[in-house]
């Protein structure tokens, strides 16, 4: 595995674990970050062993959002010699990943911090764990989470949210579809080995497709995905777990 200077990763069976890993700095994210973010979610997205991205964070802060202060003076930051430096945004990273994800929040998660656990497909989260946008308190506005807030709620919703700074705690997240739910750590980890048995091909062909009609028109949508369909049942794995499945109904 890659030496990254913000995160941590490795691979377990199946499901390749992202832990964020800057607990002095509450695990505030850098220009590097978002590029070790983004290594790391290339290297899952092409091992085809990997079938969920597990994203945690170590510390009582799972993200205080983004590094202001190395954000308005690039030199503060730690460059990673190793990945290659791009303007790019955590949203748009996550938005790039095409494998199931499931945050795990044992800490409070602020401003940008709601970048990665809008860009996972689940989201569980200890009892405790608070939500705080404080943008609007220092003059400015989380843009990029509205953006990432869209495709989870209402736009009047998304503005509501944007505008009060207060904390707010898991109950709220999960009416507002932020998060899915409270688990104990053994249900995490049946969560987790539920994935095993799944083709991966399929979850990768469910998640590209979802992303990609987004822009379609209504009548091009079902085209576009009766194409998928049959281009994932062309897969030689699937036609020999197809006539498994018949014969087995026989």
């Amino acid at each position: 595995m890659m030496n990254y200077n913000f995160i941590s990763t490795h691979k377990a069976g199946h499901a390749f674990y992202l832990t964020l890993d800057r607990e002095a700095k509450r695990n505030a994210f850098t220009p590097t970050t978002v590029n070790e973010v983004a290594h790391a979610l290339q290297q899952a997205q092409d091992d085809d062993e990997v079938k969920l991205l597990v994203l945690q964070a170590n510390g009582p802060v799972f993200c205080a959002g983004m590094d202001l202060k190395t954000y308005q003076d690039p030199s503060l930051d730690t460059i990673n010699p190793q990945i290659e430096s791009k303007a790019i945004s955590l949203g748009e990273v996550f938005d790039q990943f095409n494998k199931p994800s499931v945050a795990i929040l044992d800490g409070d998660v602020i401003a940008g911090g709601f970048l990665y656990i809008l860009g996972c497909n689940y989201v569980f989260a200890k009892k405790e764990v608070n939500f705080r946008l404080p943008e609007v308190s220092l003059g400015i506005f989380p843009f990029q989470v509205m953006a990432s807030m869209l495709r989870v709620m209402s736009e009047k919703k998304v503005l509501q949210l944007c505008m009060d700074p207060s904390a707010f705690g898991v109950e709220k997240a999960i009416s507002l579809g932020i998060v899915d739910g409270i688990k104990s750590d053994a249900e995490l980890d049946e969560f987790i080995a539920s994935f095993a048995d799944k083709s991966v091909f399929a979850l990768e062909a469910g998640i590209e497709a979802i992303k990609a009609i987004r822009n379609l028109d209504s009548q091009d949508q079902y085209a576009y995905l009766l194409s998928r369909l049959g281009a994932l049942k062309d897969r030689t794995e699937v036609k020999d777990q197809i006539k498994a499945e018949l014969k087995n109904k026989s």
